[in-house]
């Protein structure tokens, strides 16, 4: 005879909420760290593409001593840097400096979010203040 015959079955539902649990805190736990590698990424990119461009000095006015931004040159070598990694983004030249704006857009892989992807937006400048104005 059994004393404990009417208990059947109650550690396996314990043990089916506790899984789900584990299971939810570890999508957190990756999900979470995807999201935080795309801005870092993103924040890279931007902070990349933004120096490509800040190097492009008028060659001409730097060897008559005066260093001015090469706009079109810059704009150009930010653009290419982005598309060479395959990033999207924005670029703005201004006579001292380089904005670059870069979105990137994260798969979720375990959270079940309702569209599944995070998109992340980073901004980064130069500015110098050896650079002068241009002409």
């Amino acid at each position: 005879m059994r004393l404990l015959a009417a208990e059947d079955g109650t550690i396996s539902a314990f043990v089916a909420v506790l899984a789900v649990a584990l299971i939810a805190v570890a999508g957190l736990a990756y999900d979470g760290g995807q999201i935080i590698r795309a801005t870092a990424d993103a924040r890279d990119l931007a902070g990349s593409a933004a120096r490509a461009g800040s190097q492009q000095l008028a060659v001409a006015d730097v060897h008559a001593g005066r260093a001015w931004l090469d706009p079109t040159a810059a704009e150009q070598a930010a653009g290419q840097y982005l598309a060479a990694t395959g990033t999207t983004g924005t670029v703005t030249v201004t006579d001292t400096g380089v904005r670059v704006t870069v979105t990137v857009t994260q798969a979720m892989r375990l959270l079940p979010l309702p569209d599944r992807h995070i998109t992340v937006t980073a901004i980064s400048s130069t500015s110098s203040d050896v650079l002068e104005a241009g002409p």
